[in-house]
């Protein structure tokens, strides 16, 4: 039996607290894998004969971390901990299922999470996961595997692609077989499972997989049949296909604006110096992107993952809107509006927050905004600011998914021209976002609403809001910057209120 060393930290002081209390506990699952592939151990499980919550108190005591119980009828529990370099470390202590520990493996998902470690640093494998991490292979325990659990359907595919492993063929066939149990699943278990899929570099490899499995259309039914919606030109391919290379070069475009070198993309086919043109562009906003998108929105999740889910449902409602005019031209007029509603709808079925889904319904809804002003001879403070009024801080999303979106169309083909204006408009919308937000994006307040009541004896009602917006956006325009030229606008508009009303 071959032996294995793993961290010292935390696994021998969880051996020695299931030693001195007179039970026997084992690392198993990811941990043991992630050794055997040189990787770091960020999560740690651990089976234990019995009694497995009082020794995850002990040992969340005895390291000074958190203690949760996860499921108190199966004897789960977690300890969360921070290690010395920073990292934020999961301890799970689970009783085993089946009566022992072999009973315990065979119950897991892949042969390659299905090994273990005893206290003796020797590994216990009995289904050969150890080979197929050589022959990197994700192989199903068995048969049943997705019968217990039809998240592994997605785990499977996620691992595959985050280990650069192939899901083997007896595999893929119980995977194809079992799809449909998805959509009996947990909503929630189903969301978390596929943002951690979203959140890997060269995400759609991973999605062509699930589309290929058939697993994708339970997931995010809204986007089955884009596959089979032509475009007209300057597109090259169907809505679907067009998606794919959206996401990509997104990934392109936030690793150019944001310094990152490391990413490789995989479908992209624009030319290479369009990266170099991001990176002198707006590499300037850099930090600001970095921040902006690693705010959370809800429940861990942040702005980048989420624009990357919603990166797919841009165009999601070509499919309903698609029209043909006598000479055959191909249409999808309100495509973004029609777009916007599937897409909050694909966000509530899979439980995310209010928040979110607002947010998905605004990016999609807008995400034409930047090309539509591209298109304009001059944009104004005043465009910029109603910009920005409607798609509030998504705005800094809808930019960046414009430029993948415009990548992905023209491809090779990209027009010189047309890309340097693209590239203009997101820079002048970033400076004002970034460098100018109390002028331009959301200028500081001249006049409160009591001001404006008391200098024009107006009385409480919706139109000093809607005089507070004028004066708002003159500011915006530079068009009133003191507090007696806010006074002249908020003058005026009430003129011009009264006149409508009375006419």
């Amino acid at each position: 039996m071959a032996t294995l060393v793993l961290s010292e930290w935390p696994w021998r002081i969880v051996a020695d607290l299931a030693r001195v209390r007179n039970l026997n506990t084992w690392v198993v699952g990811g941990a043991v894998r992630d050794t055997l592939l040189g990787r770091p151990v960020h999560d740690w499980d651990f089976a234990v004969d019995r009694h497995a919550l009082r020794l995850a108190r002990a040992v969340a005591d005895a390291l000074g971390g958190a203690y949760y119980t996860l499921d108190a009828e199966r004897g789960t529990g977690r300890v969360l901990l921070t290690a010395e370099d920073g990292d934020q470390l999961n301890l799970d202590f689970a009783e085993l299922r089946g009566g022992g520990l072999r009973e315990d493996l065979l119950l897991r998902d892949f042969t390659i999470n299905a090994m273990a470690i005893d206290e003796a640093d020797r590994l216990i494998d009995p289904l050969g996961g150890e080979w197929d991490l050589a022959c990197r292979l994700i192989r199903a325990t068995g048969a049943w595997s997705f019968c217990d659990d039809p998240l592994r359907t997605l785990r499977a595919v996620r691992q595959a692609h985050q280990f650069s492993f192939t899901v083997e063929p007896q595999t893929q066939a119980w995977m194809r077989r079992d799809a449909h149990r998805l959509a009996a699943s947990s909503k929630e278990r189903v969301r978390d499972e596929f943002i951690r899929l979203i959140e890997l570099p060269g995400a759609i490899l991973a999605l062509e997989q699930l589309a290929d499995f058939g697993l994708l259309r339970f997931i995010l039914p809204v986007l089955e049949g884009l596959g089979e919606v032509p475009q007209a030109w300057p597109h090259r391919f169907d809505v679907w296909r067009h998606t794919l290379f959206v996401l990509d070069n997104l990934e392109g475009v936030l690793a150019a604006a944001t310094g990152d070198e490391s990413v490789l993309l995989a479908l992209s086919d624009a030319p290479d110096h369009v990266w170099d043109d991001v990176r002198s562009t707006l590499g300037r906003f850099a930090s600001g992107i970095g921040a902006h998108l690693a705010v959370e929105v809800s429940s861990g999740r942040d702005r980048l993952v989420l624009l990357k889910l919603v990166a797919l449902l841009h165009d999601a409602g070509k499919l309903e809107t698609l029209s043909t005019d006598v000479g055959g031209g191909i249409h999808f007029y309100g495509h973004s509006r029609a777009g916007a509603l599937l897409a909050e709808e694909a966000f509530e079925g899979l439980r995310f927050s209010a928040r979110e889904q607002a947010r998905a319904r605004c990016i999609v809804q807008g995400h034409l905004r930047p090309g539509q002003l591209g298109r304009e001879p001059a944009v104004t403070r005043r465009a910029v600011y109603r910009y920005y009024r409607d798609l509030g801080d998504a705005g800094v999303d809808v930019i960046l998914l414009g430029l993948a979106d415009h990548l992905a169309t023209w491809g090779p083909n990209i027009q010189k021209g047309r890309w340097h204006r693209c590239l203009e408009i997101a820079e002048m919308l970033l400076s004002h976002y970034f460098d100018h937000y109390d002028q331009t994006v959301s200028p500081l307040p001249l006049l409160t609403g009591r001001e404006v009541m008391e200098e024009l004896e107006l009385a409480p009602g919706p139109q000093i809001g809607e005089i507070l917006e004028a004066v708002r956006e003159a500011q915006a325009a530079g068009e009133a910057m003191t507090r007696d030229e806010a006074l002249i606008v908020a003058r005026e508009t009430a003129v011009g209120s009264r006149m409508s009303a009375e006419s």
